[in-house]
């Protein structure tokens, strides 16, 4: 149930503008109280089309257009959509066709946008980082681009994703079934301005949250690399699968009753596993003995009130690859802690389809803060209980794409896939000397501790706004 908050109660003259309607629903939405509170607010207020510059003025999304996909990182860019912004991954983009992407140069998103879905769900916000440069977004992704001349980037992101812009932004949408904005219709928002200390302030903590993003990205990237280039198998990292002769009319011997489906005798993932096997190597039913390799608890989910003291926040399989993951919040009494993570788990997105971009297959890391959150039951959850090989340094390897290529090779089902475990635990993971593997565990577990920093620096940005804006309304 909504109330009104005591911070930003129903006046009277909320009820003039209303007409004098006297049902709850228009005093109680988020972007009129956050109207209302921008409007009384005793500071200089700039629409967002006078602190914007560029192509269409700054605030642009981009035409309908066929998208060509191709899979050679050398004609084609990678593209972003509304949902793929929120990921923290961004190594397995899709690729967009040059021929296309030359077409609409504009949509090449550039460091310091504010992305912002305007198709589907609305209002999901990400800042462009300096490594997203070269990346094309589709036209369902509104982008934002600060004049730098009259406002901070980071602080005019922080406010558009503050509780007093999003509501404003959201409450323009139309359309019945699928949602949309336009550019015109956040033109005229309404953005406060403060002692430039304060504003720069701001800045800083999102441009050091997006440095460490960065250096995130930049950390998984080469942990696997290195755990690859060092065990001496090299060409795993360029796959280029798709350009593998396709599997048609192979012949395989040796049939047990473990499997007689045709894709589990794959070729193409036949030749990564003798690869693997080639090297030193443990199997993975070896690593995980006295540790886990099965799928998570499946459980009843009982709605419980927002916030970590009573509840659990549920991510599921989609939301667990986002920076920021939305979430359920579920009841910590009626939900067994078997929901949780051990720290340092792999868990494997273990139903879906085969599509190229679906998340199916695709590994994540629980370790840091989201050790607080629940996780579904579609998870393939992999710990070692082998002291020697730890769940960082078989994240490095479980993020690879030959890996990502071997997991789905390991499929069962019909239209919803699974990973058969018995045959995930036949994957060979390659050892390496000591010294080598605390090299790459070090940086995997660094990576994770800079994106947990970077969660608390937008956090702590949020946080001076709000102050800054419940300060100044307090002198009214």
């Amino acid at each position: 149930m909504k109330i009104a908050s005591n911070d930003n109660p129903v006046r009277t003259g909320w009820l003039t503008e209303q007409g004098l309607r006297l049902d709850a629903a228009p005093y109680l939405s988020g972007a009129f109280a956050a109207k209302q509170l921008l409007k009384r607010l005793p500071v200089e207020k700039n629409s967002l089309a006078d602190l914007t510059g560029g192509h269409n003025g700054g605030i642009f999304n981009g035409p309908k257009f066929s998208r060509v996909y191709v899979n050679d990182p050398e004609i084609g860019v990678p593209f972003l959509g509304s949902t793929d912004m929120m990921e923290a991954d961004l190594t397995h983009l899709p690729l967009l066709s040059h021929e296309v992407a030359d077409k609409f140069p504009y949509l090449d998103i550039q460091s310091g946008m504010t992305l912002i879905s305007c198709s589907g769900t609305i209002g999901r916000m990400s800042y462009v980082r300096t490594d997203m440069q070269g990346i094309w977004s589709s036209q369902h992704v509104m982008k934002i681009q600060p004049n730098p001349d009259r406002v901070p980037s980071g602080y005019l992101n922080t406010f558009l994703r503050s509780r007093f812009g999003v509501p404003i932004i959201t409450s323009h949408a139309y359309g019945a079934i699928i949602q949309h904005i336009e550019p015109h219709h956040i033109a005229d928002l309404p953005v406060p301005r403060f002692a430039p200390e304060v504003e720069q302030s701001i800045h800083e903590l999102v441009e050091e949250a997006a440095r460490l993003r960065t250096e995130f990205q930049a950390g998984l990237e080469a942990a696997t690399t290195d755990l690859f280039t060092t065990a001496g198998l090299e060409e795993l990292l360029d796959l280029r699968w798709h350009e593998q002769p396709r599997d048609l009319g192979f012949e395989q011997r040796g049939l047990t009753s473990t499997t007689l489906r045709a894709l589990n005798y794959q070729p193409r993932a036949g030749r990564i596993l003798r690869k693997l096997r080639d090297a030193d190597h443990v199997l993975l039913r070896d690593i995980c003995a006295g540790g886990q390799l099965s799928r998570g608890l499946r459980f009843t989910r009982v709605d419980g009130a927002v916030g970590p003291q009573h509840s659990y926040k549920l991510v599921g399989q989609r939301q667990a690859f986002w920076m920021r993951p939305e979430g359920r919040w579920i009841s910590k009494a009626k939900t067994s802690p078997e929901v949780l993570a051990q720290d340092e788990t792999i868990l494997v997105a273990s139903q879906g389809t085969l599509g190229e971009n679906e998340v199916f297959a695709r590994p994540i890391f629980a370790t840091g803060s989201w050790l607080r959150h629940a996780f579904s039951e579609h998870f393939l959850r992999i710990r070692p209980g082998n002291s020697e090989i730890s769940g960082a340094y078989l994240f490095a390897f479980f993020r690879s794409e030959a890996i990502f290529r071997l997991l789905r090779s390991m499929s069962t089902g019909g239209k919803q896939q699974d990973i058969h475990t018995g045959l995930c635990g036949d994957i060979a993971v390659p050892v390496l000397t000591v010294m080598d593997r605390e090299r790459i565990e070090q940086t995997i577990r660094t990576a994770y501790r800079k994106r947990d920093e970077a969660d608390v620096y937008e956090d702590w940005a949020l946080a001076l706004l709000e102050q800054a804006v419940l300060e100044r309304s307090a002198t009214v």
